[in-house]
């Protein structure tokens, strides 16, 4: 059974202790791919350097959010030459807006988005979609630029199903992360409703462990939590649902 983490950030401190043995850990769990984002120009350069050192990470570039305030003009080109220049670099991300934890400056997280997806749309790389607390001005936004067609994710979602309807009729991707595992979820409809040629899984580690790891470190091992939900809510294996996934990551990111 082959496994595919379409979102971690290896980077973070959180891993600096073992985060060779959390790599390792994760391929003997069978997962055979991950992907690493940065969420602001220093951190996507360190997720690029984790990517070279082993085989199995690929990374991600972008500005978070979070940081769009803190961003100079000059790292959204740095940002694009990362990208160019290295293979390992495959999609943009994690951007995105986030009104849950930054309340102050919507204006740069509109102005940064903007410009990160115009960025993968130039290097025609996919992004990856972090929304918080924004659903309806993420798709007010859409509407008023104009994009309704969009190569990308929607990581961790957190939507209802009429959220999951407009991103699907953009072409986006949904991904979903542990906190599908958690005894009070109560989304289900959500997770069946979504294609499974749409879905992929995540686990966002360090964050979001699942029910059984409650209050501990997550980490890209425990992907086939997210998996084993999955499988029990449609009624499908758990390799199966690990095929399907890792098949829509890989070909999501362009991986052989």
């Amino acid at each position: 059974m082959e496994l595919f983490d379409t979102h971690t950030h290896l980077h973070f401190p959180d891993f600096d202790p073992d985060r060779g043995e959390v790599i390792r850990r994760a391929l003997a769990a069978g997962v055979a791919g991950m992907v690493t984002l940065g969420t602001d120009l220093s951190s996507s350069r360190a997720s690029l350097r984790i990517a070279q050192e082993h085989p199995s990470v690929y990374c991600a570039a972008g500005i978070h959010p979070s940081e769009a305030h803190l961003a100079a003009d000059a790292d959204v080109g740095a940002i694009r030459e990362l990208a160019v220049a290295h293979p390992e670099a495959v999609a943009i991300g994690e951007i995105g807006l986030d009104f849950y934890w930054e309340t102050k400056h919507h204006r740069a997280q509109y102005r940064r988005f903007a410009e990160m997806i115009t960025l993968g749309n130039q290097l025609n790389l996919p992004v990856v979609i972090h929304n918080r607390s924004a659903h309806r001005e993420m798709q007010w936004f859409f509407q008023e630029q104009g994009i309704d067609s969009l190569n990308g994710v929607m990581h961790c979602f957190s939507g209802d199903r009429d959220d999951a309807r407009f991103y699907l009729e953009m072409g986006l991707h949904i991904s979903f992360t542990a906190n599908i595992t958690h005894k009070g979820f109560r989304r289900e409809d959500v997770l069946r409703y979504v294609p499974l040629d749409r879905v992929m899984i995540e686990t966002d580690s360090p964050f979001i462990a699942p029910e059984q790891f409650r209050k501990q470190r997550n980490e890209p091992a425990y992907v086939v939590y997210v998996a084993e939900k999955l499988a029990r809510v449609h009624g499908l294996s758990v390799a199966e649902i690990a095929a399907i996934t890792t098949r829509n990551a890989r070909n999501f990111f362009r991986l052989p």
